[in-house]
């Protein structure tokens, strides 16, 4: 089992995990409706996916 030879410090340890943020989500353009949906999902607004309606739209 593999051990560590020396103590991290709270600055080491810290830095190393400087790129652990949650990241934002990244989101497309719908083509059917114009909206803003996440990518391979399809959209919340008219339910299209590609260039097919896949899904009926969700009623609110």
């Amino acid at each position: 089992m593999a051990v560590p030879r020396n103590r991290l410090s709270n600055a080491r340890k810290n830095s190393k995990r400087a790129h652990h943020a949650k990241k934002p989500k990244h989101l497309s353009v719908c083509g059917n409706c114009g909206t803003a949906r996440r990518p391979h999902f399809s959209c919340s607004a008219c339910g299209a996916y590609g260039q097919k309606v896949a899904a009926a739209a969700e009623s609110q």
